[in-house]
C-alpha cells in the first residue's frame, strides 16, 4: 500500500487548481501546468488540499497512486516556486555561451556543439563553465539537463566533460598508476 499516495497536497494561496474528470490543471505565478490523470484515480479538492484516491483496489491503480501524487505534487510546487539544475563544465579550454534560444557548447570536439534551448526552459551561462538551467516543469527540467550531459559525459581519468553540480565522478587509476 502506497503511504505516499495517501499523502494529501497542500495547496498554497497564490496557486489556482481546476480539475475538470480525469485532467488537472494547476496555475501560479510562473505559469501554467496540466497533466491527464489515468481514469482508474480519482482526484479531488478539499480545504486547498488535493487528495489522490483509488476508485478499486488492484496493485496497479495502488502502484500509480504514489506516483500520480508526486506528480501532481511536482506541478504545485513548480507553478509557486520552479526549479533548477546547475551543470558543471570541466576541462582545458571548454566553455559555454547562450545566444538567444541556442547553447552554444565549446568541449573538445573540432566544431562548437549548438543545443535549441526548449520551449518551457530557460538557461542561463555564469563565467564559462557553469550551466544553469530552469524550469516549472520538474520533467522537462530533467530532460534538458540530461540531453545537455549526454553531449559529453565526464570521464572516469581526468574528469573532463559535463556533469551535474551536486554529481560525484569516482576517478580510475591511468596506465602510469598500473606499472610496476
Amino acid at each position: 500500500m502506497s503511504r505516499i499516495g495517501k499523502q494529501p497536497i497542500l495547496v498554497p494561496s497564490d496557486v489556482k487548481i481546476d480539475i475538470k474528470g480525469q485532467r488537472i490543471f494547476v496555475s501560479g505565478k510562473s505559469g501554467k501546468l496540466e497533466r491527464e490523470i489515468l481514469p482508474e484515480l480519482q482526484i479531488s479538492l478539499k480545504d486547498q488540499e488535493i487528495i489522490v484516491e483509488n476508485r478499486d483496489n488492484s496493485k496497479r491503480t495502488n502502484a500509480f497512486r504514489g506516483m500520480t501524487r508526486s506528480l501532481i505534487n511536482n506541478m504545485v510546487v513548480g507553478v509557486s516556486k520552479g526549479f533548477r539544475k546547475t551543470l558543471i563544465v570541466e576541462g582545458v579550454g571548454y566553455k559555454v555561451n547562450v545566444a538567444g534560444k541556442k547553447l552554444t557548447l565549446n568541449v573538445g570536439f573540432s566544431n562548437p556543439v549548438e543545443f535549441m534551448i526548449p520551449d518551457g526552459t530557460s538557461i542561463n551561462v555564469e563565467g564559462n563553465n557553469k550551466i544553469i538551467v530552469e524550469s516549472i516543469d520538474k520533467e522537462l527540467l530533467g530532460l534538458t539537463t540530461a540531453k545537455i550531459r549526454q553531449i559529453r559525459k565526464p570521464e572516469p581519468y581526468k574528469g573532463k566533460g559535463i556533469r551535474y553540480e551536486d554529481e560525484h565522478i569516482i576517478r580510475k587509476v591511468g596506465k602510469a598508476g598500473a606499472a610496476a
